[in-house]
């Protein structure tokens, strides 16, 4: 009795206290691409907990219908045949919801993968997202200066995240503006985020890496255009020049806090080339050396 109670206890304080907490971050979307997933995530859970009423539906009214009875020892009950009915909806039923799942999941996976649709006219920002043990590397090529541990993007404008690793498989993560995406050695993965309201926002490697990943986070900063051309002017005007030696410096592994500079690691070090990119060049090639011959 005693142990019940402390059990009660217990779980009415865990309530309790997870009432005061922040929503997930996941669905609290600032971006077309989040709120896609969010409302994906919505529907999967709507439909499992439908399901999962409705099998406790089933099974209260079997316990109640066929619970223990006062027969006779040499009762027996009625053979009763298969049921075509029952045996249809048991597993056609199932088979009509994991269809309707699949193709929105292709649907939105093909929306996620490209430029948001409210803002496929705009011209993106692309931004070079490199990631060593246990920090964030951003370069701004267009821009020319590179940021360490955080991000500034303008609010409404699309922005395309070219993601790789100087290091150990990592997952470049803005729960409020999109999915997670692998940034590995050797290897340029494209990521399509957008903002459409200013705030502050959290990212993270979502991949472990070894004993630094707790703290392998960075920060977000999404701003109105006029804002954001004003920080770069800034950074011009006030960020020391990124070498060759201070980079070096930079992968060495371990924390650091957050920088920025002018410059940027892309003219001393590119980064991998386009897994597309290497095909066309091959095709390039092999086209040339075939006209060659003739």
């Amino acid at each position: 009795m005693k142990n019940r109670w402390i059990k009660l206890i217990g779980f009415f304080t865990i309530v309790t206290m997870l009432t005061g907490c922040d929503p997930l971050l996941v669905l609290d979307p600032k971006g077309p691409q989040a709120a896609i997933q969010a409302k994906d995530i919505m529907l999967s859970i709507w439909i499992m907990s439908f399901i999962v009423l409705i099998v406790f539906v089933i099974l209260a009214y079997m316990l109640f219908k066929y619970r223990a009875s006062k027969q006779s020892p040499d009762y027996k009950p009625p053979y009763i045949e298969g049921s075509t009915l029952v045996e249809v909806i048991c597993v056609g039923i199932p088979v009509l919801i994991v269809i309707y799942l699949s193709v929105v999941s292709v649907d939105s996976n093909y929306k996620v993968e490209s430029t948001p649709e409210k803002y496929e006219h705009e011209e993106p920002l692309i931004i070079y997202a490199a990631t060593s043990n246990w920090k964030w590397h951003f370069s701004y090529p267009e821009e020319n200066i590179e940021t360490v541990n955080y991000l500034y993007i303008p609010v409404e404008r699309p922005v395309e995240f070219k993601l790789y690793s100087y290091g150990p498989i990592t997952s470049f993560w803005i729960p409020q503006l999109g999915g997670q995406k692998y940034a590995m050695a050797d290897m340029l993965n494209t990521l399509h985020l957008a903002a459409d309201y200013p705030g502050e926002y959290m990212g993270r490697n979502a991949n472990f890496n070894g004993k630094g990943f707790t703290e392998n986070t960075f920060n977000v900063t999404a701003v109105h255009q006029d804002e954001y051309d004003e920080w770069v002017n800034e950074v011009k005007d006030t960020a020391e020049t990124l070498t060759e030696e201070k980079f070096d410096t930079l992968l060495e592994p371990g924390h650091v806090g957050q920088s920025t500079f002018n410059g940027t690691h892309l003219t001393f070090l590119p980064p991998p080339v386009h897994v597309g990119e290497e095909v066309e060049a091959a095709i390039s090639e092999d086209d040339e050396s075939q006209q060659n011959k003739h």
